[in-house]
């Protein structure tokens, strides 16, 4: 009787020991902890914010090179992206990881709804230069057309040129920005374009195949560094989307599997 007894307690043990490593585990899987390091990176790194700096100084040069070499009487514009590029949202992820909570548009609101991003390194001082050369900076992002008060807010507060309504362009129903970088252009050249995604240049980069739209950078090469200037985002994008194989919703488990399946080794 001892002896039986001792048994049905070693495999009590050994099963509450296991249950307890599998919801460890799954809690693991299912936190945003794979957000960390790049949200360190983005909020600590001094190289973050050389990078940004480097990316704006470009642009001033290549606006000036644009503006005096212009052939044409027509006036200019800059598009630039606002989130990642003009405003800093990195407290939202820093959120999701003390949180756990995937990214929502529930808590994306209860950030933009604060108004309180800041500019990022070189961001106001670029839109003040392109104002002092006499060209028009539009900001064309996809935030909902909810969110248009407070981001111009938030424009405004943080001192950037042209933060009025007829140079913010949010998204009504399409998330692709061909349609207002085209209305942008009915009275305008637009000689640079800004920010951390691809399909914030052009529509050639909205529909990425497998390979993640390497063989479109390559084709577009020489636009990178002249009239399409990339600022960095490890945190989110459309790239993305490849790791996940184009799938929406999915559990956190599959896509903890499919990030580590996309890893590169030897």
């Amino acid at each position: 009787m001892h002896m039986k007894k001792i048994i049905i307690l070693v495999i009590s043990g050994t099963v509450l020991f296991y249950s307890c490593k599998k919801n460890t585990v799954e809690k693991e899987i299912t936190s945003q902890d794979h957000l960390i390091m790049s949200v360190l990176w983005y909020q600590q790194s001094a190289e973050m914010k050389a990078l940004y700096y480097q990316g704006f100084n470009l642009a001033k040069f290549k606006l000036n090179e644009k503006v005096v070499n212009s052939g044409t009487e027509t006036k200019k514009a800059v598009v630039v992206d606002i989130d990642e590029t003009m405003l800093d949202n990195s407290p939202t992820e820093a959120k999701c990881i003390e949180t756990g909570e995937s990214f929502t548009n529930e808590n994306w609101i209860k950030w933009t709804s604060r108004a309180q991003a800041k500019a990022l390194p070189g961001a106001v001082e670029f839109s003040k230069y392109a104002e002092s050369m006499g060209v028009d900076v539009f900001y064309i992002s996809n935030r909902s057309l909810d969110e248009h008060e407070n981001t111009l807010k938030n424009l405004q507060s943080e001192g950037f040129a042209f933060a009025d309504s007829n140079h913010l362009l949010l998204k009504e129903t399409d998330s692709s920005k061909k349609s207002r970088r085209e209305k942008v252009s009915e009275n305008y050249e637009i000689i640079i374009l800004i920010g951390d995604n691809l399909g914030d240049f052009s529509e050639i980069f909205d529909k990425r195949n497998q390979n993640n739209g390497f063989d479109l950078v390559e084709q577009y090469k020489n636009d990178f560094g002249d009239r399409f200037i990339v600022l960095p985002n490890p945190m989110y994008g459309a790239w993305e989307k490849p790791i996940y194989e184009f799938k929406r919703d999915l559990p956190e488990q599959e896509k903890y599997k499919l990030r580590k399946s996309k890893l590169i080794s030897y």
